[in-house]
C-alpha cells in the first residue's frame, strides 16, 4: 500500500522528480571525486613538496565542493516542493473520500480515526517521501560509487566492505521485522488519544454538570499512558540500530588504519590512497546510516499507509448514480415502497416495510418511542443512508438514480442535533443557497423566529462559534431552519427539530412556516403531540414498523401505541 500510495501521488511530479535525481548523481559524483583529489594532494604534492600541484589540486576540490553545493541546495528545494505537494494532494483525496461518505462509513471508521488518518497518518507519509527524495536516491548511489573507487584505492582492503555491509543488514532486518506491529499498535492507540480528547471537549458541559472531571482526567490518563508505553516500545527498538552503526562505522575505521598502516609499511600502499579508502568506506558506512534512517521511518509510514488507503478505498454506499436521471426540479411528490434499513452485521433490521405517499402541501409526522426508527427514515429520504430494501421515491424516480444536485438541492434538511459551522450568521445561512441576499436571510429568520434574537447578537455578521457553542440550544435549532428555508425547497425534512422550543415559541413558528411550506411537502419528525396534531398523516413508529398510519384524530381511536404517548403527555401536562 505505501508503494502504490507513494507512487500514485507523485505521479504529477514526475519532472521535479526527474530534476532532483539528476542533481543527486551529481552531487554523489562530487562527495567521490573528494577523497580521490585529496588522495593525490597526499601523494604528489605533500610527499614531494609540489606546492604548485597542492593549489592546483585544491583549486579542483574547491570547484568541485562549489558545484556540490548548488546541486545539493536545488535538490533539497525539489524534495521539499514535491513533498509537501504529496502531504497537499493526499489530505485532499482523504477529505475528498470522507466528503462522499455515507453516515455508515463515517461512524465504521469513527471521526477520531479519519481526524488522526487525515493529520497524523499523511505527515509520517510525507516525512518518509521527503527523506527518500533527500537520503534514499542519494544513499545507493553514493554507495555504489563508493564501492567502486574504494576499490581504485586499495583492493587489498575490500574485504572489510564484505564483512561491514551485511553485517548491519541483519540487524536492521531483525529490528525492522519486530518495530512493524509496533508502529501499528501506536497508530492505533493515537486513535485512541483522540477519540477521548473529542469526546471530553465535545462534552464538557455534561462532564462538568456531572462533575465527572476526575473520571475523565483518568480516562486520558490511561490512554495517554498507553499511547506513551507503545511508542517507548518501539523507541527502544529504533535506539538499538544507532550503536551497532557506530560500532561498526569506528571498528572499520580503526581496521583501515590498522591493516593500511601494514601496507604502507610494506611499500605496497600510499597513505593517501589509505586515507582516500577510508573516507570511501566511512561514505558507504553513512549511506548505510542514511538507509538505515530511512528504513526504521517505513514501518510507520507503512501502517499511515494502509490506514490512509483504507479510507480512499472505501466505497460509500450512497453510490451516484452510473446515469443520473434529471428531474429538476423536483415537485415534492414523494412515495415509499417498503422501505427498510438494515446494517451490515446486524441481527434486525432497523425500519422495515414502511410504506407512504405524499404530495406537495401535505404535512408529514412520524412519532414514536426512542430508538424506533424515526431519524432512520429522515436519513432515507435525505439519502444519506441508502435502503437494503424497497425504495425512495421522488416525482417517481427512485432516489438512486437522481442526479446528486437535483437531489439535495430540492431537500431542505434540519437535522436532529442541529450543528453550526465557525463564521458568521449569514455565512451559515448561506449553506442553504450562497447566491441569497442579506433580505431573504432576514426573512427567513423572521419565519423561523430568529431574527429578535440575531439583532441582538448583532445581525448577519454576528460570530458562530464552531458548532453554534456560543447561542443556546434552541438558537441553534432556529438557525437551523432558517438555514432550510434560504433554500427554498421542495420537502422539507425536520428531524426533531421542534424539541428545544417552548410551547409558545413552537406554535408562532409553525404558524409562520404554513404559508411558506404551502406548496412544498413537509415530513416532522417530533415527540410532542400538539407539534404534529394537525397533520395530515401521521405515521407511528414502533421497532422499527409502522404500527399507525392515519390523522390525529384516526389514530386516536385506532392505534395503542398513539395513544399511549398522547396519554402520558396528557398526564404529563396536568402535573406540570
Amino acid at each position: 500500500m505505501l508503494i502504490r500510495l507513494i507512487t500514485h501521488r507523485l505521479r504529477p511530479y514526475r519532472p521535479w522528480l526527474a530534476a532532483l535525481t539528476v542533481c543527486q548523481l551529481v552531487s554523489v559524483v562530487c562527495n567521490l571525486l573528494l577523497p580521490s583529489l585529496n588522495a593525490h594532494i597526499i601523494d604528489r604534492g605533500v610527499t614531494v613538496g609540489d606546492t604548485g600541484f597542492i593549489w592546483a589540486e585544491g583549486g579542483r576540490m574547491l570547484a568541485v565542493t562549489c558545484l556540490q553545493m548548488i546541486v545539493a541546495a536545488t535538490a533539497t528545494y525539489f524534495a521539499a516542493r514535491t513533498a509537501m505537494s504529496f502531504g497537499r494532494d493526499t489530505r485532499a483525496a482523504l477529505f475528498d473520500s470522507v466528503g462522499r461518505f455515507s453516515g455508515r462509513e463515517v461512524a465504521g471508521f469513527g471521526a477520531a480515526s479519519l481526524i488522526t488518518r487525515t493529520t497524523n497518518d499523511v505527515q509520517q507519509v510525507q516525512l518518509l517521501v521527503l527523506m527518500t527524495l533527500t537520503m534514499m536516491i542519494q544513499a545507493p548511489i553514493m554507495a555504489v560509487g563508493g564501492v567502486v573507487m574504494a576499490l581504485q584505492e586499495n583492493v587489498g582492503l575490500s574485504w572489510l566492505m564484505i564483512v561491514a555491509v551485511p553485517l548491519l543488514g541483519v540487524v536492521l532486518g531483525v529490528v525492522i521485522s519486530k518495530m512493524v506491529p509496533g508502529f501499528r499498535l501506536v497508530q492505533g492507540r493515537l486513535d485512541g488519544v483522540n477519540r477521548v480528547l473529542r469526546e471530553q471537549l465535545t462534552g464538557i458541559r455534561v462532564v462538568r454538570a456531572f462533575g465527572r472531571e476526575p473520571f475523565e482526567t483518568r480516562r486520558f490518563h490511561d490512554a495517554n499512558t498507553e499511547l506513551t508505553d507503545a511508542s517507548i516500545r518501539v523507541m527502544r527498538l529504533m535506539a538499538v540500530m544507532f550503536p551497532w552503526v557506530m560500532l561498526v562505522m569506528n571498528v572499520s575505521t580503526v581496521a583501515v588504519w590498522w591493516f593500511g598502516a601494514h601496507m604502507v609499511a610494506d611499500g605496497t600502499a600510499q597513505i593517501g590512497s589509505i586515507t582516500a579508502y577510508m573516507q570511501y568506506l566511512m561514505q558507504i558506512l553513512m549511506s548505510v546510516m542514511m538507509a538505515t534512517f530511512m528504513v526504521m521511518m517505513i514501518p510507520r509510514a507503512s501502517v499511515s499507509a494502509d490506514r490512509i488507503v483504507a479510507v480512499t478505498d472505501t466505497v460509500t454506499t450512497v453510490r451516484p448514480p452510473a446515469d443520473p436521471v434529471r428531474t429538476d426540479p423536483i415537485t415534492g411528490h414523494v412515495r415509499l415502497d417498503g422501505v427498510g434499513l438494515t446494517y451490515p452485521g446486524a441481527a434486525r433490521p432497523v425500519l422495515t416495510g414502511v410504506d407512504l405517499t405524499a404530495v406537495p402541501g401535505e404535512t408529514i409526522a412520524v412519532i414514536g418511542s426512542t430508538g424506533s426508527g424515526k431519524t432512520t427514515l429522515v436519513s432515507l429520504l435525505a439519502r444519506l443512508f441508502d435502503a437494503t430494501e424497497g425504495a425512495v421515491r421522488y416525482d417517481g424516480v427512485d432516489v438512486r438514480d437522481i442526479a446528486d444536485d437535483a437531489l439535495w438541492g430540492h431537500v431542505g434538511l434540519v437535522p436532529q442535533r442541529p450543528y453550526l459551522f465557525s463564521g458568521t450568521v449569514a455565512s451559515n445561512l448561506r449553506y442553504g443557497d450562497p447566491a441569497a441576499t442579506d433580505d431573504q436571510l432576514w426573512d427567513a429568520l423572521e419565519v423561523a423566529q430568529a431574527k429578535d434574537f440575531v439583532t441582538s447578537l448583532g445581525g448577519l455578521d454576528a460570530e458562530i462559534a464552531q458548532g453554534g457553542t456560543n447561542v443556546s440550544g434552541g438558537q441553534r435549532q432556529r438557525l437551523c431552519i432558517a438555514r432550510a428555508l434560504v433554500n427554498r425547497p421542495s420537502i422539507y425534512l425536520f428531524d426533531d427539530s421542534f424539541s428545544a422550543l417552548d410551547l409558545t415559541t413552537d406554535a408562532r413558528l409553525r404558524a409562520a412556516l404554513a404559508p411558506r411550506t404551502r406548496n412544498a411537502t413537509v415530513v416532522i419528525v417530533a415527540q410532542r403531540i400538539s407539534t404534529i396534531a394537525s397533520a395530515d398523516q401521521i405515521l407511528v413508529l414502533e421497532d422499527g414498523r409502522v404500527v399507525g398510519h392515519g390523522t390525529h384524530a384516526e389514530l386516536l381511536e385506532s392505534c395503542t401505541t398513539y395513544q399511549e404517548i398522547a396519554g402520558s403527555q396528557a398526564t404529563e401536562a396536568s402535573a406540570a
